[in-house]
């Protein structure tokens, strides 16, 4: 009977409920390769994207605490947030989509506690400590100096590293100016922002330096969310166990006294590779993350032997089990079709926002007033906000053109101006022969820099008050 043990507790930890730690090798091999390229773009992206401006604005910035958001730099008013809801809500789709047909490959591809750890801080601890075999015999012995020095080296290179990550990470949230500003007046006025930066510089240290796979595992609800998301004929790095089995010993093929073999020789070369622990060779398991380093690791040693490769592959179970070309079923169209309209209608949003946005209300507790002895008004108060980068000309016209529009100060036109707001107060005039009922509805067309943007429905009141009349 197959034993499945294995999957009663996290590979990390032990018999008693003990940490077991993971000493990874680097892997080589064409996905190394590629996963590389792609953290040093997505690396390149965090670290630069923060700082660049678009009009002497950040061109991305997620401003909360004082509402302003800037999407490459398009500026997101509090009153677009629900576009912002949209684009959330399109990204949690492409995740569940990404998830149900290419499996966990954000994690392993693009998650920045994977780039980060295998990456960058990985590598960095190779460099200082040595081979996986010196990094165990490092841990397991009594501290002396070559250990001080080297665990020394280890913590003000992760330190540093983390602390200025946690300050890039900031300014996505409060502009490269505001860091600037507080570090040039030693963070004096800015208690909060200096509270961030070490909480969160604390929490790298611990994540990087301690707790480090266990996060995937452990804290991230979305290695949770595989086990219902994925299914037969998703997308993952798997086995090939009709292939592979029953396993052979770690012999070149041609010396092996039992043809009937399967290709694995049980080299184990997938397990001392994998960041998390496991061996791929038992299916797949909550902790993988679909790093593909078990591939490069499995087919380097099938060259050595003279094998094909591909035992242990990108593809599903259906696939392994049934020995067919991987298909995608109907979830993946179907997710694809939502994921596409919500998109559109995102970009549709995005694109199709007036740069002017206006509120017309007819100022609370009021009626009618006498303007002159043939005229009667309305007084209504008027918000405008400029979502643009430039100053906008507002001015106001009633579609049926009945009366005419006076704003406060006896003016035509107002100046808002760029990424601000301005009210105001103005008056509808309407002759005392044209306002012979109880209230009807008055359309106001809003104009910035002579162009109509908005159309906003109100009410006027007329002379006559009881509406049976």
């Amino acid at each position: 009977m197959e034993d499945l043990s294995f999957r009663d507790r996290l590979y990390t930890i032990g018999e008693g409920g003990r940490r077991k730690w993971v000493f990874a090798s680097l892997p080589r091999g064409i996905f190394t390769f590629r996963r590389h390229l792609v953290a040093i773009f997505l690396l390149a992206f965090f670290l630069v994207l923060p700082h660049l401006e678009y009009r002497g604005e950040p061109l991305l910035l997620l401003n909360v605490l004082q509402r302003k958001f800037i999407l490459f730099g398009l500026v997101i008013w509090p009153q677009d947030t629900y576009m912002l809801g949209v684009g959330m809500l399109a990204f949690v789709v492409g995740i569940i989509l990404f998830t149900v047909v290419y499996g966990r490959i954000w994690c392993g591809w693009a998650c920045p506690q994977t780039i980060f750890m295998e990456i960058v801080f990985r590598r960095i601890e190779t460099w200082i400590d040595g081979s996986p075999v010196k990094q165990k015999e490092l841990r397991e012995r009594p501290m002396d100096g070559d250990k001080f020095l080297r665990r020394t080296l280890k913590f003000l290179v992760f330190f540093t590293i983390i602390f200025y990550t946690v300050n890039n990470f900031s300014v996505f949230f409060i502009g490269k100016k505001y860091l600037f500003e507080a570090y040039r007046s030693g963070f004096s006025g800015h208690p909060y922002l200096l509270a961030f930066l070490i909480v969160f510089t604390v929490v790298g240290v611990f994540i990087y330096w301690w707790f480090r796979e266990q996060t995937c595992s452990v804290i991230c609800p979305y290695g949770r969310l595989q086990g219902v998301l994925l299914d037969n004929d998703s997308l993952v790095v798997a086995y090939d166990y009709r292939r592979g089995e029953p396993r052979g010993t770690a012999l070149p093929v041609e010396k092996r006294k039992q043809p009937s073999l399967g290709d694995c020789i049980d080299c184990k070369s997938c397990v001392r590779v994998c960041p998390t622990g496991i061996d791929i060779r038992n299916g797949t398991q909550l902790e993988c993350v679909n790093c593909t380093a078990c591939i490069d690791a499995c087919d380097a040693v099938m060259d050595k032997v003279k094998l094909p490769r591909g035992l242990i592959r990108i593809t599903s179970e259906r696939s392994i089990r049934e020995g067919i070309p991987h298909r995608l079923n109907w979830r993946a169209y179907a997710y694809s079709i939502v994921l596409l309209m919500l998109a559109g209608f995102f970009f549709y949003l995005l694109f199709s926002r007036a740069p002017v946005e206006a509120t017309v209300l007819r100022t609370p507790g009021t009626i009618f007033q006498p303007y002159d002895s043939g005229h009667i008004s309305n007084l209504y108060n008027l918000r405008i906000v400029n979502k643009s980068r430039k100053d906008q000309v507002i001015r106001l016209q009633e579609l049926s053109d009945v009366g005419i529009i006076k704003l406060a100060g006896g003016v035509d036109t107002v100046v808002v101006k760029k990424e601000a707001s301005l009210e105001t107060l103005f008056f509808y005039i309407v002759p005392k022969n044209e306002a012979d009922f109880a209230s009807r509805k008055v359309i106001f067309r809003i104009l910035a820099n002579g162009q109509p943007v908005q159309d906003y429905s109100t009410t006027f009141v007329g002379i006559r008050q009881n509406v049976g009349q």
